[in-house]
């Protein structure tokens, strides 16, 4: 099996559980540090799926990288590679595929409940959950391509989740956390957070005290969705 190409924007900001899962599965995975300077493949034919992760900038700024990253979702789109993105990587893909992604009317930083707004989906990738509560940490939010389905959303309204051919999938939020990959965000972060926590808004306090009540039910969410996108990969 080819390998699965994982785009880091941040150093800060790796595959995380999602690395831990494709290993338990024996599913090849290489890195494509963007972060360090590594350039954007120019062959999809080198690779059985995409993922991307976070990253703190926006798929709006002037970026080199931008350009070609784009250029080659839509060409994995079009020929049916898998791809799945997280958070930026969810922007980057509804910006591929000509959605808007602008500064959201509220930033969310922490825990957050996401509802499951279709039913396939709702079955097919989210275990059966009507919700759950989600890990976030964001400025900008994206708008659903027309050739994809909004399938979850904050109770702020804000679009959470879109699924494309019932292959690929963008989220807003992260299931890929770990107990040490918040440890770090919140080390590194901690200019970002309030001091007291407000609406989709938590303080680095409540998002550490909500760890063990919420980690394990995320990587069980997390566990769905990527073996819903695992089911599309070439064998």
């Amino acid at each position: 099996m080819l390998p699965i190409a994982i785009f880091r924007f941040s150093p800060t900001e790796g595959p995380a559980y999602f690395a831990q899962w494709l290993d338990r599965r024996a599913l090849p995975w290489t890195l494509v540090a963007i972060d360090e300077g590594g350039p954007v493949p120019s062959d999809l034919r080198a690779y059985s799926g995409i993922a991307m992760m976070g990253g703190p900038m926006g798929v709006n700024d002037r970026l080199p990288w931008i350009a070609p990253l784009t250029a080659l979702l839509r060409d994995a789109v079009a020929r049916q590679v898998p791809v799945i993105g997280h958070c930026l990587g969810g922007q980057l893909l509804a910006s591929a595929l000509g959605a808007p992604v602008s500064r959201a009317p509220s930033a969310e930083h922490g825990w957050v409940d996401v509802t499951v707004t279709d039913p396939r989906a709702r079955r097919d990738w989210f275990g059966g959950r009507e919700a759950f509560t989600s890990f976030q940490w964001h400025y900008d939010a994206f708008a659903v391509p027309k050739t994809a389905t909004g399938v979850a959303a904050s109770d702020s309204g804000s679009n959470q989740a879109f699924i494309v051919d019932d292959r690929h999938i963008g989220m807003q939020f992260h299931v890929e956390m770990t107990r040490e990959l918040i440890d770090s965000w919140l080390a590194t972060g901690a200019g970002e957070l309030p001091s007291q926590s407000s609406g989709a808004r938590q303080s680095a306090a409540d998002i550490r005290s909500g760890i063990a009540s919420h980690l394990g039910t995320l990587g069980a969410v997390a566990d769905g969705v990527y073996d819903r996108w695992a089911a599309g990969l070439p064998r």
